[in-house]
């Protein structure tokens, strides 16, 4: 393909006017049309529409990946975090200078672009300690039933039912911490001593309680445990910039769960939903507070019950007036639900393959999802090359750009991993490291459901009474308890009260009055975020 150095004219200098933003943009790359490369005639993207959310969608191959670095690269050279889920293990690279050479040099002069090797500030996390990274956890109370549900593969009545557990345990102050809370709070319902509790609950029943008690062990002999806990990461992490004024990019390392697809997408989903809870409202903004890209995102919605749809369609809708842009990257813009595809205002469609009829299907639907224009998408989308692809954004007026078959710039960091004991080297050093290193375990429903049955059975006095433990605070990893500052204090143990009642089944009456209270649940079924 040729590169043009004639200046634009006609469909060429229509579809560049497009583009010819006032304000802040983000340099996407040249325009393609009829065989040529364009340099004169760039491609770009408002930074302030960028909480207007995105789409960028390709096959294998076809360079989603760099898409991505190019844009998380200028996004924090204006000074905007950004959050990137690393799958394969090849976005670190973006922390490092990229490597000259003849193919980057070629790709700069193709589409006017001033390269330059630089580095970008980054901070790695790993689930749960998994990996290389950060660790980021979350506790069962806060991760909520429905984002649960869609772990645990559970169906519409399950996850209904595992709501009306949470409901239970919050309304009886039995904290969820991690997984073997949960998993007693449900083997005490399902227990003979636990029957008048899960009765007097309504609408669950001891088979669905049952259910729910095999997908959580199931689930914990994968060895997924650690991921839920203390000290919980506090999500307003992903807001910061370096001392520079650039925006930290922060990356999710995942491919030591790269096979538990299920799991890290909806762990993505929970921490935009955490985000959400916390970040005021903020309207228009001149950039966006955060970039959130959610890859694999096919895999968030793959046999998701209509709750969990419903409550993503209106993260994404109402998200956008906090500030925050989210962008999915999958394969076909199918894989996204019509209600979240409606939302996201500025498309990067790489090449798209048509080797089966279900191929040319997905083509034609594709290409009905794009404004009309002067290209013959079918011909075009199957054509491109790698690092190629049809961008369509929205404009600073808020209207659709006229669709450009473009040519991308290189990025600028380094185009694959750098080195583990890099990765290491950056994750010890973070200030962040200390806070969160170290799984907390405090006294929560397992314990105190253990302590109550322990003296029950065996009918000796209960403790003096403690006081409730406060949440481990991520700046105290040591795990010491404290004085809870919200409860009264003539507050009893859970056994001594069990044991003072002299009945175990009267669990639930006899803590409800003084632990009992009801966590504020919003969207996914997610608990808010206590702040001091």
């Amino acid at each position: 393909m040729s590169v043009s150095a004639v200046p634009p004219t006609g469909e060429v200098a229509k579809i560049a006017a497009g583009y010819g933003f006032t304000g802040a943009a983000l340099e996407l790359g040249a325009l393609l049309w009829d065989g040529a490369c364009h340099p004169d005639a760039p491609i770009r993207v408002p930074l302030a529409v960028l909480n207007r959310h995105g789409l960028v969608a390709g096959a294998t191959g076809t360079g989603k990946t760099k898409t991505l670095q190019l844009i998380a690269e200028q996004l924090s050279a204006h000074g905007v975090p950004v959050f990137l889920a690393d799958i394969k293990g090849d976005v670190s690279g973006i922390s490092a200078p990229g490597e000259d050479g003849e193919k980057v040099r070629g790709r700069a002069a193709q589409v006017g672009q001033e390269w330059a090797a630089k580095g970008f500030p980054c901070e790695f996390y790993g689930l749960g300690g998994t990996g290389p990274g950060i660790p980021v956890r979350a506790t069962v109370t806060r991760f909520g039933p429905v984002l649960l549900s869609k772990v645990l593969q559970l169906n519409r009545t399950q996850e209904q039912s595992l709501g009306l557990i949470f409901h239970y345990a919050d309304a009886k102050g039995l904290e969820l911490v991690d997984l073997k809370d949960l998993r007693a709070v449900v083997a005490f319902l399902v227990s003979a001593t636990g029957k008048a509790e899960l009765k007097a609950i309504g609408g669950l029943s001891t088979v669905t309680a049952g259910v729910i008690l095999r997908a959580l062990t199931a689930f914990e002999q994968e060895g997924t445990g650690g991921f839920f806990g203390e000290p919980e990461f506090d999500t307003a992490a992903f807001l910061r910039t370096a001392e520079d004024g650039r925006g930290v990019v922060s990356v999710l390392e995942l491919p030591a769960v790269q096979d538990r697809p299920r799991l890290f997408s909806t762990f993505l989903m929970w921490m935009l939903a955490d985000l959400f809870h916390d970040l005021p409202e903020v309207g228009d903004v001149e950039k966006p507070k955060l970039v959130f890209f959610f890859d694999e995102a096919h895999l968030l919605f793959d046999g998701a019950s209509k709750a969990f749809l419903e409550s993503i369609t209106r993260t994404v809708r109402l998200i956008r007036s906090k500030g925050v842009g989210v962008f999915f990257v999958t394969q076909t813009p199918k894989d996204v639900p019509g209600d979240v595809l409606g939302q996201l205002g500025n498309r990067v469609q790489h090449a798209l393959r048509a080797f089966t009829p279900e191929d040319a299907t997905a083509l034609k639907a594709t290409v009905r999802t794009f404004p009309r224009s002067a290209y013959d998408l079918e011909e075009v989308l199957t054509g491109l090359g790698t690092g190629e692809a049809v961008i369509t954004v929205l404009s600073e007026t808020g209207a659709p750009t006229p669709v450009a078959a473009t040519r991308l710039r290189a990025p600028e960091s380094l185009m694959g991993p750098v080195a583990g004991s890099a990765v290491e080297a950056a994750v010890k050093g973070s200030a962040l490291y200390g806070r969160y290193a170290e799984a907390v375990d405090r006294e929560s429903a397992y314990e105190r459901l253990t302590a109550a049955d322990r003296v029950e059975a065996s009918g000796e006095r209960a403790p003096e009474p403690a006081e409730p433990a406060e949440p481990a605070e991520p700046s105290e990893p040591s795990g010491s308890s404290g004085s809870g500052s919200g409860a009264p204090a003539e507050d009893r143990s859970l056994a001594e009260q069990v044991v003072g009642s002299g009945v175990f089944t009267s669990l639930a009456r006899s803590i409800g009055t003084q632990l009992g209270r009801e966590i504020s649940r919003s969207l996914f079924g997610t608990a808010r975020r206590r702040r001091r």
